[in-house]
C-alpha cells in the first residue's frame, strides 16, 4: 500500500466508554486530522448481522464495507446496546477483521488531502493496524466510571437501559475485547497511558496536546 509521506498519524487503543472517541475528535479538530472511529465500523457490521441473520456472509460484509459511506457511521442507531453486543461478536472473526483492516488502513495512511494526517481509535490500532504511528495513546478509566458515562449516553438518546445492565455489558465487553484470539485489547510498552477516571475532557486533551506539541515542535 502506498502511504502519504510526512503525515501525522495518531493511534489510540482503549476499552469501551473510556473517552477515546471524544479525545480523538478533539485531536482531529485541533490538528486538522482525518478521524475514523473504527469501533463504529464493527457496530455497522454488527447491525448488518442483526438485520440479515440468514443472509449474513463474508461476501455481504465485503460489498457493504467497499461501498460504505462514512456519514452512515454517525447514525445514532449504531449506539444501541444490542448493536454493541453484536459488534463485539463479529469483531472476533478474523476474516471480518481482515476486511475491516484494509478499509481502515486506507484512511490511516491515505487520508483525504485536505487533512494533515489521521487519527484512529479502537481496540487494536496500535498493536495491529498502525504499528508505526507517530503518536500512540492507551486511554482508559475505571469500569464504574465508564459504565456511568455509557449509561448517561443511552439516557440522552432516550434509550432506557438500566445501569446494572450497562455495567454488566461493559464488563463482558472488556473480557471479550481482551481475551479474543485476534487483535486483543492490550497496552503496548511504547504507548502512553492516559487515565481519564478523574480527568475532565478538557484536562485530558490538554495532557495529550502537550505531548503532541512537544514532539511536533521539535
Amino acid at each position: 500500500m502506498k502511504k502519504r509521506k510526512n503525515i501525522i498519524t495518531v493511534a489510540i487503543d482503549s476499552p469501551a466508554a473510556a473517552g477515546a472517541g471524544t479525545q480523538a475528535k478533539l485531536i482531529a479538530k485541533h490538528y486538522n486530522l482525518f478521524y475514523l472511529d473504527t469501533g463504529k465500523i464493527y457496530r455497522y457490521i454488527g447491525r448488518l448481522k442483526l438485520k440479515n441473520q440468514s443472509q449474513f456472509s463474508y461476501n455481504l460484509v465485503k460489498t457493504k464495507i467497499k461501498n460504505l459511506k462514512l456519514n452512515y457511521l454517525k447514525n445514532k442507531i449504531l449506539l444501541n446496546n444490542n448493536v454493541a453486543i453484536s459488534a463485539s461478536d463479529v469483531a472476533k472473526d478474523k476474516k471480518i477483521r481482515n476486511i475491516v483492516h484494509k478499509f481502515q488502513k486506507k484512511y490511516a495512511y491515505n487520508p483525504p488531502k485536505k487533512y494533515r494526517g489521521s487519527v484512529l481509535d479502537g481496540r487494536d490500532i496500535i498493536t495491529v493496524q498502525i504499528k508505526d504511528a507517530m503518536f500512540k495513546f492507551y486511554i482508559t478509566a475505571s469500569l464504574k466510571v465508564r459504565a456511568k458515562r455509557r449509561y448517561n449516553e443511552y439516557k440522552n438518546l432516550n434509550n432506557k437501559v438500566p445501569y446494572p445492565e450497562v455495567l454488566k455489558s461493559l464488563r463482558n465487553r472488556d473480557k471479550s475485547d481482551k481475551k479474543r484470539e485476534y487483535g486483543p485489547l492490550k497496552k503496548t510498552k511504547d504507548s502512553i497511558l492516559i487515565n481519564t477516571t478523574k480527568l475532565s475532557k478538557k484536562a485530558c486533551f490538554k495532557k495529550i496536546k502537550l505531548i503532541m506539541d512537544n514532539k511536533l515542535n521539535n
